[in-house]
């Protein structure tokens, strides 16, 4: 083993060791006192806006050379309205009940012995996520909030951005005395202290990665400790034939057009075949206008002569880009079949004002989200009053959809006895 290797192990394991530490200290503070620390860091995140938005531009002038397209270069650029919806966030996660010591249910046996069922922290959580560097507040505000300590593994792609961001969080814990190694932003930019990470389950509890695919199967395939994941983000818009065609255009664009780079930006417009002549054109007319390339099924290909064939791979693809697979579908059923076969588990909505078809459609999806005349875009922990996410989780188990505040506790149970022995 070389030195750069056992240099980045011995980082690593010191980075751990400090955060379970942290962890346990963090037990000992306070819901307010945790508040305290949340409501100076937005007002930090305001005064060092300058210094964020310069950091940051170092990363965007590099983004080119890691290869980030324009809508990639997008989700990691920061300006000052961002530096103020992150810092808006922070105050919400504040402003919300505290998660931790809550009683799930309580009762007393017959024998007199008293239970409790109470929530805790999950402990200490590696989470690792490429560009959006806003994530890094979302995340560090949760975990302070929930009473768990954080290893923040940011892309490298982001790097300058994070490491201001973790400087400021901080000086926000400095400033109350909470343990600083409570939130730790990863500072060596080496791919190999991932791995590193993801073997140290003595100390690290739960590992979340948000991003790429071959990130998330990376970690899934590596780590030795729980992790909640998703893989993709292939999220349908089904136009039912008893759509209203307004609602129809404007929450297919949405759902596609309002931040196209995201995991819950629909992926595949599904439209019913009866209504394909009258609602397709319309739909199609909009978002070509958005400069959206449509991929579709010869059905499709007939109706809108501006779309491109469709392959069998393009309803299996997360483009994460203004492109957009289609196919016209025989009906309810056929939807549901498709969506079946080709979604993620991530988000699917059906446009339609018919009440039955609505029902069959929220009881037979099986995804993290499933909605009725909504953007699939809504898929979101501040959209659904999280206060934010850490991420969205496509697993069945521990958590899904929005990963907030109670998706990062864990419960214990508490048990009063007065000499009880079991006979």
């Amino acid at each position: 083993m070389s030195t750069v290797d056992l240099d980045i192990r011995s980082y690593c394991v010191a980075k751990a060791k400090g955060a379970k530490a942290a962890a346990r200290k963090l037990a000992t503070f306070t819901g307010e006192e945790r508040n305290r620390a949340l409501r100076t860091l937005a007002t930090l995140l305001r005064s060092e806006a300058n210094r964020i938005i310069a950091a940051n531009e170092e990363d965007i002038a590099s983004a080119p050379g890691f290869g980030l397209n324009k809508s990639q270069i997008d989700r990691l650029r920061l300006t000052s309205q961002r530096i103020e919806e992150m810092a808006v966030a922070v105050e919400e996660i504040a402003a919300m009940p505290d998660p931790i010591g809550r009683v799930i249910k309580g009762e007393i046996r017959p024998n007199g012995l008293e239970l409790r069922k109470v929530t805790v922290p999950l402990g200490v959580i590696f989470f690792i996520y490429e560009s959006r560097p806003n994530v890094t507040t979302d995340a560090a505000a949760l975990c302070l909030k929930s009473g768990n300590g954080v290893i923040l593994r940011g892309g490298k792609e982001a790097r300058h951005s994070n490491l201001i961001v973790g400087q400021i969080i901080e000086k926000a814990l400095a400033q109350h005395q909470l343990p600083t190694d409570a939130v730790t932003v990863v500072d060596i930019p080496h791919r190999e202290a991932v791995g590193e990470f993801l073997k140290l389950d003595q100390f690290i509890d739960v590992a979340i990665p948000r991003g790429g695919e071959g990130l998330i199967r990376r970690v899934a395939e590596e780590a030795t400790m729980p992790v909640i994941k998703h893989f993709q983000g292939i999220c349908h818009v089904y136009v039912h034939v008893d759509a209203d065609i307004e609602k129809a255009i404007a929450i297919t664009e949405n759902s596609k057009c309002q931040r196209p780079s995201t995991c819950n930006a629909a992926e595949t417009l599904l439209i019913d075949a009866d209504g394909a002549e009258k609602n397709l054109p319309a739909i199609a007319k909009r978002l070509l206008e958005r400069k959206v390339e449509l991929r579709g099924c010869p059905r499709t290909c007939e109706v809108v002569p501006q779309a491109k064939p469709a392959s069998p791979d393009d309803y299996h693809t997360e483009y994460g880009d203004y492109v957009m697979s289609v196919r016209v579908v025989n009906g309810l059923e056929d939807a549901i079949e498709h969506i079946a076969e080709h979604s993620s588990g991530h988000t699917e909505t059906i446009v339609t004002e018919n009440f039955s078809a609505a029902q069959r459609f929220l009881r037979e999806v099986d995804s993290s989200a499933v909605m009725v005349n909504a953007s699939t875009r809504l898929n979101d922990g501040g959209q659904f009053g999280l206060g934010a996410e850490i991420g969205i989780s496509t697993d069945k188990f521990h958590a899904r959809g929005p990963c907030g505040l109670e998706e990062l506790t864990s419960y214990k149970w508490v048990v009063l006895g007065n000499g009880h022995l079991r006979t």
